[in-house]
């Protein structure tokens, strides 16, 4: 059962803000410990670190003004990487590394543009993971015209960043139809005026005969002087936008990504109740220059830090220690870092002083040092600065170093090392072992940047080397790091086979190894190439005593499916375990990797938790994977859930690479572990990132005159629709903590999700509305009935739902969540015909009432042009839009400026004319009358 304390600190940690990886401070208005990193596969450039430089300043001046005085830039850090000369004024980092910078300069896997963007895939107001800037961004002042000033495009990234606030444009829906019928560009605000425009000596912009909108090659061309001032979601790249969208600028009507994940809450509104400005009050003076320091990383220095006090010896903990630790050892942590090994129980020993890991000698004398036995009590502070010793005796410093700290036991002591731990620079990396380990460890990685864990005493889980296999280094550079490719255990009975598939692809195979465990006595082993060849136990190093067998395959591993098979035959069940690793088969071509992890640490009851996972290839996302995720609880069976990547709440978009899905079966409070498996399959293949990208702008109108920017280089179809194949990863996503579960059964707490992707159009006199099925609990199971409701008014049904008029959906049975559900109906009282245009909503129930949050609001219009258009038809600038509106609209090719001028001048030239015809009439006259006098 928990401790009252242990309950109370979950509940403490469970009113702060989610974060990423980032350990950015705001304080008095200023960001400090902001990072940016510099890739490894970068090549050195002083004109990079100079152009990084120039567009901080920038950007802090941009910021300032664009949160009205609220925020700048006050500490910012470049990480240069190891690579790089050593130059005197690089000082050296501590906990900043290029895993956990904030803005990453790395080129793009597979040339696709350098559109800047921002890895954003939490909900409304939650934090992004980075920004991801490319070299020739930084390098090209040709793209200045495409994205605008470097530091105002770094403020609209770090707003996705920082703030979870969404793009106001939309490159899928460029165009839609206004509440009045009118079209208007997808954009905010909509004060934003231009024309509509295609490039090419022979484009002329079309409309669709169905929708009524531009075509695809039509773009809204903004005018280059404008007097909006917003906004930065938008459009930064325009000289007098300086502000975000508030609630008197905010379009509340455009089909944008803002608009439905924030439930049509300006950018304004999202920023300045975010937890950095909702208290902040406004700068009286101008900010200072952020201040830029340049730190360069160094040599990877690691140190175990292992529990031998006499809990080890429970439940084979110390045997299944040294297992993992051969295994980070022998695979994991990279040729040319430093290892040493520390012990502790209530006092702490050296047992192996820092060694460069240069051979397979240099390992197998750590492995050598692990320990082999447990006894005494625990003292983990004491681990802790004897690590922080064997730092010291190498190089006289702590900072920048990694501790790894295992430990089971209990420790009412540990905070008394907290602040010493802060002042080390270190990061420490923390695994839990057992239900007893003590609970705030996890803290120890929280204040130092490190990853957490947690094994349970389960021989069948394997969770143990899954922790020490994420630990890898990160500095960025894929092609150094060992990936696990499978992570398998099961308890076999006598006479019985344990069986199963590791698919290794070909952007992996180098350093190939298959660690295979065991409980009593060695299986037998068959392991089968693609080829067909036979691995069997003679193959392997065999370990009797740490009943461990090792297989490396020589050179680069087969690609294919390769199968393995253990046969129990000893005379009672036993668990087995199979681990594999390999790393990249060539250094430029990154592999396919697994960031897995909740959105939480923690989480009270009944509150629930998302899982995510990111799957991709150097930058580029992997799509159409398998993904299944293992929730393990310390009591209690493992919960599996399929991750899926379809646009459905929590998935903010279709197809990005990241899978996701809630958590709610809850099996008691404590520590859960989480790990996800990756398959590839045959239709898994790479994809663009689409979300959150800085508008590449087609051009300007200058003086009456479109000029066109350089089209955006073409995303080459070869490229992004390659088929990644057959491949398996396995990721440990680390630990989480839940508190607040109250015994037996639980009650029925959680409504189904929110419907975000819902649609509807109208086909004659039919609409039809499709959306993703939500759940009975968020996105699992079944809903019991669905509410829809209908307005003339978008506003009604956002502000006041119940009061919109209803929809007959007794005969809907829904769908298991995650399917696609299709509804069409006739309304009686509504005549479908030209302008016609209604907005729609929905909501789910559970059986036990818990009803969902309100939907997207989804238009249905049927506008058809009063002159009928065949789809090669140009639109004209005095096409009507609205059938009985002949207005004109500033998306039509001329705005309202532009209009006056020219009915202006048409009647100056009219009234010309007529004076001439007047005059020359009545100088005719005049002749006529003086000749007839005469």
């Amino acid at each position: 059962m928990l401790s009252v304390l242990y309950l109370t600190v979950l509940l403490a940690l469970y009113m702060l803000p989610t974060v990423s990886s980032s350990n950015v401070i705001f304080r008095n208005n200023g960001y400090e410990n902001v990072v940016i990193a510099i890739h490894p596969e970068i090549p050195e450039s002083d004109d990079i670190i100079t152009q990084i430089q120039a567009m901080i300043k920038e950007s802090s001046s941009y910021l300032f003004r664009a949160t009205k005085q609220r925020a700048y830039f006050k500490d910012v850090k470049i990480l240069i990487p190891i690579t790089w000369s050593n130059k005197t004024e690089y000082k050296m980092p501590t906990r900043e590394t290029f895993d956990n910078a904030d803005i990453v300069v790395a080129e793009p896997y597979l040339k696709y543009g350098d559109d800047p963007y921002t890895l954003q895939y939490g909900g409304c107001g939650e934090r992004g993971r980075y920004i991801h800037l490319t070299p020739n961004f930084l390098l090209d002042d040709t793209l200045l015209n495409v994205y605008g000033p470097r530091g105002n495009l770094l403020v609209h990234e770090w707003a996705h960043l920082r703030w979870g606030v969404f793009d106001e444009y939309n490159v899928d829906r460029p165009f839609y139809i206004s509440g009045t019928g009118n079209i208007e560009a997808t954009k905010c605000s909509s004060d934003v005026l231009g024309v509509l425009a295609c490039h090419g000596p022979a484009c002329i912009c079309k409309k669709d005969s169905a929708t009524g909108l531009p075509d695809a090659d039509c773009m809204f061309v903004p005018d280059k002087v404008q007097s909006a001032t917003s906004s930065v979601m938008y459009l930064q790249g325009l000289s007098s936008v300086v502000d975000f969208c508030d609630n008197k600028t905010h379009n509340s009507e455009a089909p944008n990504l803002q608009n439905r994940m924030c439930n049509y809450r300006s950018t304004w509104d999202v920023i300045s109740n975010s937890k950095d400005l909702k208290d902040t009050t406004p700068m009286t003076s101008s900010p200072p220059l952020p201040m830029v320091t340049l730190l360069q990383a160094g040599d990877r220095v690691v140190c175990l830090v292992l529990d031998t006090s006499g809990s080890m010896a429970n439940f084979n903990r110390i045997q299944r220690l040294k297992q993992a630790g051969e295994v980070f050892l022998m695979q994991i942590i990279e040729t040319g870092s430093y290892a040493g090994i520390v012990t502790f129980t209530s006092s702490a020993f050296i047992k192996k002083d820092l060694v460069l890991i240069e051979s397979n000698y240099t390992r197998q004398e750590l492995v050598n040092s692990l320990p082999t036995s447990a006894s005494g009590g625990t003292n983990i502070c004491s681990g802790v600065r004897k690590g922080f010793e064997v730092f010291r005796q190498h190089d006289g410093r702590t900072n920048g170093r990694e501790i790894v700290l295992l430990t089971d036991g209990e420790d009412t002591g540990i905070r008394s090392c907290f602040t010493e731990v802060e002042d080390s620079g270190s990061i420490i990396h923390t695994i839990s072992l057992g239900p007893q380990a003590a609970k705030e460890l996890e803290q120890l990685a929280n204040m130092t940047g490190g990853l957490k864990y947690y094994a349970t005493d389960s021989l069948d889980s394997n969770g143990l080397i899954d922790a020490f296999t994420g630990i890898s280094s990160s500095n960025g550079n894929l092609s150094q790091q060992s990936i696990q490719l499978e992570s398998n255990g099961l308890t076999v009975k006598t006479k019985e086979w344990f069986n199963g598939t590791v698919s290794i692809d070909k952007s992996v195979g180098k350093d190939t190894f298959f660690v295979i465990t065991w409980q009593t006595s060695e299986p037998d082993i068959y392991v089968w190439a693609p080829s067909g060849r036979i691995y069997m136990m003679a193959n392997f190093t065999n370990d009797v005593t740490l009943k461990t067998a090792r297989l490396q395959i020589p050179g680069i591993a087969e690609t294919g499916d390769w199968i393995y098979s253990f046969y129990n035959k000893h005379s009672s069940s036993q668990a087995f375990g199979i681990t594999v690793t390999s790393r990249a088969a060539d250094h430029s071509v990154p592999p396919v990797t697994v960031n897995a992890h909740m959105n939480a640490d923690t989480s009270v009851y009944p509150n629930p938790l998302m899982v995510f996972a990111e799957v991709s290839q150097g930058f580029l996302p992997v799509v159409k994977a398998s993904v299944i995720a293992t929730i393990e609880p310390e009591t209690g069976t493992p919960v599996t859930l399929e991750l899926l990547d379809n646009g459905a709440d929590p998935d903010v978009a279709k197809n990005d690479g990241v899978y996701s899905r809630y958590f709610t079966s809850f099996k008691g409070n404590g520590r859960y572990s989480l790990k996800v498996r990756v398959q590839g399959k045959k239709t898994t293949r790479l994809a663009s990132r689409r979300q959150n990208r800085a508008l590449y702008i087609p051009g300007y109108v200058e003086n009456g005159v479109v000029q066109f920017n350089p089209s955006k280089p073409p995303v080459d179809d070869d490229d992004l629709n390659v088929n990644v194949g057959s491949f398996s990863r396995t990721s440990s996503g680390g630990t989480f903590s839940v508190a607040g579960v109250p015994p037996g059964p639980l009650p029925d707490k959680f409504p189904p999700s929110k419907i975000i992707d819902l649609e509807a159009e109208i086909k004659e006199d039919t609409f039809i509305l499709i959306w993703t099925a939500p759940g009975n609990d968020y996105d699992l199971g079944n809903a019991s009935d669905y509410e829809i409701r209908m307005s003339k008014d978008p506003l009604t049904l956002r502000n006041n739902f119940s009061s919109a008029e209803q929809i007959n959906t007794s005969h809907i049975i829904p769908l298991p969540a995650g399917n696609q559900e299709s509804f069409s109906f006739k309304l009686e009282d509504v005549v479908t015909e030209n302008g016609t245009i209604l907005y729609f909503a929905a909501r789910a129930f559970d059986k036990a009432g818990n009803m969902a949050d309100i939907s997207n609001i989804a238009q249905a219009a049927m506008i058809i042009p009063s002159d009928p258009v065949k789809p090669d038809d140009p639109v004209k600038p005095d096409d009507p839009v609205k059938p009985d509106d002949p207005t004109d609209n500033p998306i039509t090719g001329i705005n309202i400026t532009m209009l006056v001028l020219l009915v202006a001048g048409s009647l100056i030239v009219v009234l010309i004319i007529v004076s001439a015809v007047v005059c020359g009439v009545n100088s005719s006259k005049k002749k006529r009358a003086s000749h007839q006098a005469a």
